[in-house]
């Protein structure tokens, strides 16, 4: 138990004492995951300041049985580890839409959802930016096709930088 408490306040001193650093104005890319059964989504970053950036990602999913879309707008904190390596956390929402038909049954409606973020990044010399992060998604209408209200998403994001 000691163990534990210590590491939670030595990773509660790095985040305060951690150095921001200038991130990209904008970034625009792919976001590799589950996602939900959305797949891949197309990604974009625009810098707010030195350490603040917002992100949307949209995502889609075109399938025998399912069709959607997801849009997902995210406000991050980003803090400097060393070097080219970034880690970030941040909060938002997304809304999108849906359509299930299988074997004669049709169903279809609209996601409400909130979001958060948690990730590490690495942005090399030339413009390009890789990330690993893990999103849970909360879902305000639970009567869509997955009959779930919760969406873990963990994601490999690829970027080009400007």
């Amino acid at each position: 138990m000691k163990k534990l408490f210590l590491s939670a306040f030595m990773l509660v001193g790095l985040a305060f004492s951690t150095q921001a650093q200038d991130i990209s104005k904008n970034a625009l890319g792919l976001r590799l995951g589950d996602n939900d059964g959305f797949g891949g989504e197309v990604s974009y970053q625009r810098g707010l300041s030195k350490n603040n950036r917002l992100e949307l990602d949209l995502g889609w999913r075109d399938s025998n049985d399912v069709d959607a879309f997801k849009l997902v707008g995210l406000y991050q904190w980003v803090w400097n580890i060393d070097k080219g390596f970034n880690w970030y956390a941040g909060v938002g929402g997304g809304i999108g839409s849906w359509s299930y038909n299988k074997n004669g049954y049709k169903d279809d409606g609209t996601i409400l959802l909130a979001a958060g973020d948690i990730g590490i990044e690495y942005n090399f010399d030339i413009p390009l930016q890789l990330s690993l992060d893990f999103r849970p998604e909360l879902y305000f209408n639970s009567d869509d096709y997955r009959d779930d209200s919760f969406g873990p998403d963990i994601a490999l994001g690829i970027r080009y930088r400007w």
